[in-house]
C-alpha cells in the first residue's frame, strides 16, 4: 500500500481502536451489501455507500493492485525489514489471499472487474483493520 493512501486513511479512521472487528470499519467505509431479510430468505445487492466515500475510495484504488501476483521487489524488501515479524507476515498473506480471491471472482465466477476489485476492496480493509490493531497493541505494550 501506497504511503497516501496509508497516510489518508489513518487521518480517516483516526484510531482503529474504535472498531471491535474488521466488519465494523467496512460498515463505516460503506462498502458491505445491501441486505433484506425476511425469515429463512435473504437478498444481497450492492454496497451501500452509506460511509465514508474517501476511504472506500482509497481502498477499492488499492485493491486493482491485486489483479498482479504477489511478489516482493528490492525496494519493498527494504521497506519491509523495518516492520514487525507479525504485520509481515498479515501482509504477506494478504498479498496470497487477495489476488487468489480476484482471480476466483474473475475466472470461476464471471464476475466484471470493477465487481471483483470493491470485493478484494472489502476484504483488504479486513487486512488493513488487523495490521493497524496489531501496531496499536504493539505501541500501546512497550
Amino acid at each position: 500500500m501506497g504511503l497516501v493512501t496509508a497516510v489518508t486513511l489513518v487521518a480517516e479512521i483516526g484510531s482503529f481502536a474504535r472498531f471491535r472487528n474488521p466488519q465494523q470499519l467496512m460498515a463505516y467505509a460503506g462498502i458491505v451489501p445491501q441486505e433484506r431479510s425476511s425469515g429463512e430468505s435473504s437478498w444481497r445487492g450492492r454496497i451501500t455507500k452509506s460511509g465514508n466515500a474517501h476511504i472506500r475510495r482509497v481502498v477499492t484504488e488499492a485493491a486493482w493492485q491485486y489483479r498482479h501476483r504477489p511478489a516482493m521487489t528490492e525496494r519493498m524488501q527494504v521497506k519491509n525489514q523495518k516492520q514487525e515479524a507479525a504485520v509481515q507476515a498479515i501482509a504477506w498473506k494478504a498479498q496470497h489471499r487477495l489476488h487468489g480471491r480476484y482471480f476466483r471472482l474473475i475466472v470461476q465466477r464471471g464476475k466484471q472487474k470493477c465487481v471483483a476489485a470493491t470485493a478484494i476492496a472489502r476484504e483488504l480493509l479486513g487486512f488493513i483493520w488487523a495490521i493497524a490493531r496489531e501496531v496499536e497493541q504493539t505501541r500501546a505494550a512497550g
